[in-house]
């Protein structure tokens, strides 16, 4: 996946309503779109985009960390954010566009600096004007349940 390093390498907002959130998922997954630039900076990408489901893999490293030296919350929150807003955006019609309303992060236990993980981003429900997603982290090689969320967002048609 190719990642945006300035401003001009993302999509313009003609360009995203042209497509489904689907279509756009998988060009960026494909490289023909240029991934958010978040996910270098947070050590994230996707890895598997269907409709109603996406996946990023990632791996917390020591900038991640907070004062006591465990992963901060925010890193969980944010991988949490992008897979579950992620599978919302896989249902949105083309000329819509969508936004993460809020979301909830349970965090269940540390996850070990380095350790690989996969965020996976469940669609629940999606309407004309909502959509509702769960998400889990889990430990590629172990498997482990490392937190749960929730989402809830706004979609809005634009075109």
């Amino acid at each position: 996946m190719m990642r945006a390093t300035k401003f001009e390498d993302l999509p313009s907002q003609a360009e995203a309503l042209s497509m489904s959130g689907l279509d756009f998922m998988q060009r960026m997954l494909a490289g023909e779109l240029a991934g958010p630039p978040i996910g270098a900076t947070l050590n994230y990408e996707a890895v598997h985009v269907e409709k109603g489901k996406v996946v990023f893999r990632g791996a917390p490293t020591f900038d991640f960390c907070n004062p006591m030296g465990t992963v901060h919350g925010g890193w969980y929150g944010t991988l949490l954010d992008s897979c579950m807003a992620c599978a919302v955006m896989t249902m949105v019609p083309k000329g819509s566009v969508y936004t993460t309303l809020e979301y909830k992060v349970n965090i269940t236990r540390p996850i070990p600096l380095d350790m690989e993980i996969e965020a996976t981003g469940t669609i629940q429900h999606a309407g004309r004007s909502t959509g509702i997603a769960n998400g889990e982290i889990r430990g590629v090689a172990d498997g482990k349940l490392y937190a749960t969320g929730s989402t809830t967002c706004i979609i809005m048609q634009v075109a």
